[in-house]
């Protein structure tokens, strides 16, 4: 059961990365592909948390959080590049 609670969740989460993925290629102007961009994160987030909980391995729960801290300022400073106040 649990084990196709996780398969339903990765496939969702595939789905997911590829509709991102599409929407930062066909995204009509920078801002479009800045939010696919950190959406495309989150979404790897998950994978990383669900891989974590999947091989029963926390080490990947602190690699996600950094990659989350790092992603967030990322973001930060492309949207401030975006408005010109960078």
């Amino acid at each position: 059961m649990v084990n196709q609670l996780f398969l339903t969740a990765g496939i969702i989460v595939l789905i997911a990365g590829v509709l991102s993925f599409y929407r930062l290629l066909a995204g009509p102007d920078a801002t479009d592909r800045v939010v696919a961009l950190d959406a495309m994160t989150i979404i790897s987030l998950s994978g990383i948390a669900m891989f974590a909980c999947c091989f029963g391995r926390v080490i990947y729960l602190d690699v996600a959080l950094v990659y989350g801290i790092l992603s967030f300022l990322g973001v930060i400073a492309l949207a401030r590049y975006l408005e010109k106040e960078l």
